[in-house]
């Protein structure tokens, strides 16, 4: 993947944070023949209305479904304050 080293830097600086914020939404996938809903997970850092210095940024991962194994795989050495609508996928963390 071209952008791979790109994105673990992103990843990297994004997972860091104290405190992020999650959210996914649906965009469509191609599947054969069809288009199937799938999912684009979405964590970001910004710590600036908290006096913080470092820039913000949003690191995005793709799923084809919903499924909390995602956000759980996504998260798993992070630690700290996430802030995320009342989706249950995010309550084993």
């Amino acid at each position: 993947m071209a952008l791979g080293p790109l994105h673990d830097l992103i990843a990297r600086h994004v997972m860091t944070a104290d405190r992020l914020h999650a959210d996914d939404t649906t965009v469509p996938i191609l599947a054969k023949g069809k288009t199937d809903t799938g999912r684009i997970w979405t964590y970001v850092r910004d710590d600036r209305p908290f006096g913080g210095a470092d820039p913000p940024a949003a690191l995005y991962f793709a799923s084809h479904d919903r499924r909390h194994e995602h956000p759980d795989a996504h998260l798993a050495a992070w630690s700290g304050i996430l802030q995320a609508d009342a989706y249950g996928g995010y309550n084993g963390l």
